[in-house]
C-alpha cells in the first residue's frame, strides 16, 4: 500500500491506450499518484511524460511494466482490449494481494462490435474475478466513457456505473470515479455488470448511426450522492 492515507497510488494497466491515457489524466490531474503499466516500459514512459508535460511539475505520473506498477499501487485499474484481457490478468495475478482491481474492459468480439455478446463467465469483471480469486476485490466502471472525453478538460455529459464485490470496494472505486470529474453511481454486484458492459456495443451502434463519437448514459430523477475528492 502506499504511505501516505490520503494519497493512494492507482496503477493503470494498459495506460499508453486511449482509456488508460485518460483516465491516468484525470487521476494525475487531481492529485493522485498515477503508474502507467505497460508491456513495454519504454512506451510507458514516453506516455507519462507527455501527461506530465502537460500536467505541469505537480503531477506525480510514472510509467514502468505491469509487474512493478501493480506492485507498487493500492489500487489497479486495467484498460486493455478485451483480446489481451486474460493475458494482462495472468501477468498481474502475483502482485493482486490485499488490491483493488478495477476492470474497465468491456468484452468486444470484431468486427461486429455492435452486438452485444458476453463472455462464458458473465462478463470481463465475472471472468476476472475468476481468473484472480475469490479473495480479491473486483469492481467493474468506466466501460460507458468514451475516451473522446477524459483528455479534454471540460465536464462529462456522461455517468459511470460501478459494481463490484464488495460495498466497500465499489466505495472505493466511486471515489475515483469523483476525483477523475465524473458522476458516479453503485450499481450493485459485480454480476450486474454484465448489463453495463454489454452497454457500450449499444452506444458503439448509436455513435455509428447518428454520426457521434461521444454517446453515453446518465441517471435521472435522483440526486447522486458526494463523494470524497
Amino acid at each position: 500500500m502506499s504511505d501516505s492515507p490520503t494519497m493512494k497510488t492507482i496503477a493503470v494497466i494498459g495506460g499508453t491506450g486511449k482509456e488508460g491515457k485518460g483516465l491516468a489524466y484525470r487521476w494525475a490531474k487531481a492529485g493522485l499518484r498515477v503508474l502507467i503499466g505497460s508491456r513495454s516500459p519504454l512506451k510507458a514512459e514516453i506516455v507519462a511524460k507527455e501527461l506530465s508535460d502537460r500536467l505541469g511539475y505537480k503531477a506525480i505520473i510514472e510509467g514502468t511494466s505491469y509487474q512493478n506498477a501493480v506492485q507498487r499501487s493500492d489500487i489497479i485499474a486495467l484498460t486493455v482490449p478485451y483480446a489481451a484481457h486474460r493475458e494482462a490478468l495472468d501477468i498481474i495475478k502475483g502482485g493482486m494481494k490485499g488490491k483493488i482491481l478495477i476492470d474497465v474492459t468491456v468484452p468486444l468480439f470484431p468486427p461486429k462490435v455492435t452486438r452485444v455478446k458476453m463472455p462464458p463467465a458473465g462478463s470481463a469483471a465475472q471472468e476476472a474475478l475468476g481468473i484472480l480469486g475469490e479473495e480479491i476485490q473486483v469492481t467493474s466502471a468506466f466501460q460507458n466513457i468514451s475516451s473522446e472525453h477524459l483528455l479534454q478538460d471540460v465536464p462529462v455529459e456522461c455517468d459511470v456505473l460501478v459494481t463490484g464485490t464488495s460495498k466497500e470496494a465499489r466505495t472505493e472505486t466511486l471515489n475515483l470515479v469523483a476525483a477523475a470529474g465524473l458522476t458516479g453511481w453503485d450499481a450493485g454486484p459485480i454480476e450486474n455488470s454484465a448489463v453495463v458492459e454489454g452497454l457500450t456495443s449499444i452506444l458503439i451502434g448509436i455513435n455509428k448511426q447518428y454520426g457521434s463519437k461521444s454517446a453515453g448514459i446518465q441517471i435521472t430523477g435522483v440526486q447522486a450522492p458526494a463523494r470524497e475528492p
